[in-house]
């Protein structure tokens, strides 16, 4: 299998792409020779990251029959002083909010996702230090 995107440059800093069937337009900010159109590749790669191992969780969470009425998957990144700016490390923090939610289990969900699933992060781990950690909000 193989995924392409192709990526059309539209004007100054701004290209857009299709991916899914969906338009997605990046850009940068206007000190940077843009119209701030649209988000940053680079913070994209945090989105992708936590989309794809909040995408396993909650997944493996209904196959358990757990049901948070909250859930999020916050990705920090920490970016090189110098060039190139890259991300050296990313901290996902899952952070869920609910009644009765049972912490071996989400971990058992998130550890499978880490190990098995993400396939974003299995490329990142490769590239960068990822740590994690759960918080359960009332």
């Amino acid at each position: 299998m193989k995924h392409v995107v192709d990526l059309a440059w539209k004007t100054n800093m701004a290209f857009e792409t299709e991916v899914d069937g969906h338009t997605l337009r990046l850009d940068t900010a206007a000190d940077s020779g843009g119209d701030d159109s649209g988000p940053r590749p680079k913070k994209l790669m945090l989105a992708a990251l936590a989309g794809c191992t909040a995408m396993d969780v909650i997944t493996i969470l209904h196959k358990m029959k757990i049901e948070p009425e909250e859930f999020h998957v916050i990705v920090e990144g920490d970016v090189a002083e110098e060039h190139p700016k890259k991300y050296l490390s990313m901290h996902m923090i899952y952070q869920f909010k609910g009644q009765e939610l049972p912490l071996d289990k989400i971990e058992k969900a998130i550890n499978l996702s880490q190990e098995k699933y993400c396939g974003v992060s299995a490329v990142y781990r490769d590239a960068v230090q990822l740590t994690s950690e759960i918080r359960i909000v009332k």
